[in-house]
C-alpha cells in the first residue's frame, strides 16, 4: 500500500510515494511540464515507472486556485479533478490542495536545516500553536496554520497577496520613489516577483525586467541592484512585522519563494524593519522567523494533508 504525492507547479510536477508514514525518497521523480500534454499523463507515466503499485490515497498540490474537488494551474492549461486522480490511481480517496497550504501543513515537521531559523524566539516566549508561511515568488499570499491539541493541523485559506498596502509600507514606499511608489498600492504588486522588478525599474528610471535578473545583479556587484534588493528587504520586514500582528505566529513565520529568500542575505535589514515599530512591539520579538529551505517540503505537507 501506498500514498501518491504530487507539487506541481506551471514548471515542473514533482511525484513521491510514502510508505509506512514517510516519502520513500528513492520514488521522488520530476517530470518536466512542458513534455506532457496533462496531469493525467504524469500520473500514468509516474506509476508505470514504479511498477504499478496499489495506492491507498492521493494528494496533489497546485499552483493554482483549487475551488472544492476541483483545480486548474495558473501558468498552464492543466486542470484536476479528485475524481479523475482516483481513477488514475485506483486510489479509493484523493484530495487537492493549494501549494501554500501544502506548506502549511509542512511547518510542524520542519526543523534544523529545512526550516533555517533565522530568528529565535526569546527564552521564555509562549507557544500557541499558530505558524504562518510567508510566500514572495511568482505571487504573494500566506497561509496560517493552527497545530490542534490533539496532533491534528488546521490551514487557513487567505488573499493577502489582494489586500491594500499598510501605511507602514506605503509610506516609506513613496519617500523612496516619490508618485510613482503611491501607484502600487497591492501587496502582491509590491512583494511578488514581478513587484521587485519594477521597484528596481522605477528606481532607475528603466523598463521592467525580471525578478532573477536583478538578484544575479546584485550577486555580481551590482550597487544599484542591491539598493534596491536592501530596499525591498526594509519593506517586506515592515510588511511581516503587520502579519506578526495579524496572525500571531508565535510558534514560527516562515518565508517561502524566491524572493522572500533573497531577503534571507539581507537579515539585518529585514529584522530591524520587522521590529521597529514601538507598538505592541513584545509580539514580533517574540516570533521566531525562519525560511523554507527543503524542496520537498510541500510533499512533506501533502502527506500530512492526506493523513
Amino acid at each position: 500500500m501506498a500514498i501518491l504525492l504530487a507539487d506541481v507547479g506551471g514548471t515542473n510536477a514533482r511525484m513521491a510515494l510514502a510508505r509506512d508514514g514517510a516519502l520513500a525518497s528513492g520514488t521522488i521523480t520530476r517530470f518536466r511540464g512542458d513534455d506532457h500534454a496533462s496531469f493525467d499523463e504524469v500520473v500514468t507515466k509516474f506509476l508505470a515507472q514504479q511498477g504499478s503499485p496499489r495506492i491507498d490515497a492521493v494528494c496533489v498540490a497546485v499552483a493554482g486556485p483549487v475551488w472544492g474537488d476541483e483545480a486548474r494551474l495558473t501558468n498552464r492549461d492543466w486542470t484536476f479533478s479528485e475524481a479523475r486522480l482516483c481513477a488514475l490511481s485506483g486510489a479509493p480517496r484523493a484530495r487537492l490542495i493549494n501549494d501554500l497550504t501544502a506548506l502549511g501543513y509542512a511547518t510542524p515537521a520542519l526543523d534544523g536545516e529545512a526550516a533555517g531559523f533565522l530568528r529565535a524566539a526569546p527564552e521564555g516566549a509562549l507557544s500557541n500553536g499558530q505558524r504562518l508561511v510567508v510566500n514572495a515568488g511568482t505571487g504573494f499570499n500566506v497561509c496560517a496554520v493552527k497545530v490542534l491539541p490533539d496532533g491534528g493541523i488546521a490551514c487557513l485559506e487567505a488573499e493577502e497577496g489582494h489586500t491594500r498596502l499598510p501605511l507602514s509600507v506605503a509610506d516609506p514606499l513613496a519617500e523612496a520613489l516619490g508618485d510613482a511608489g503611491r501607484a502600487i498600492d497591492s501587496v502582491e504588486e509590491l512583494f511578488a516577483g514581478r513587484g521587485l522588478a519594477r521597484l528596481h525599474a522605477l528606481r532607475m528610471g528603466t523598463p521592467q525586467g525580471r525578478a532573477e535578473t536583478v538578484v544575479a545583479a546584485a550577486a555580481e556587484g551590482d550597487g544599484a541592484a542591491e539598493e534596491t534588493l536592501a530596499l525591498y528587504a526594509r519593506l517586506f520586514g515592515l510588511l511581516c512585522r503587520e502579519l506578526a500582528l495579524r496572525f500571531m505566529p508565535m510558534d514560527g513565520m516562515f518565508l517561502a519563494g524566491s524572493v522572500a529568500r533573497s531577503c534571507t542575505d539581507r537579515f539585518e535589514i529585514f529584522e530591524r524593519a520587522f521590529l521597529s515599530d514601538p507598538l505592541m512591539a513584545r509580539i514580533p520579538q517574540a516570533v521566531p522567523v525562519g525560511v523554507i529551505r527543503d524542496d520537498m517540503a510541500a510533499l512533506h505537507g501533502c502527506l500530512a494533508a492526506i493523513r
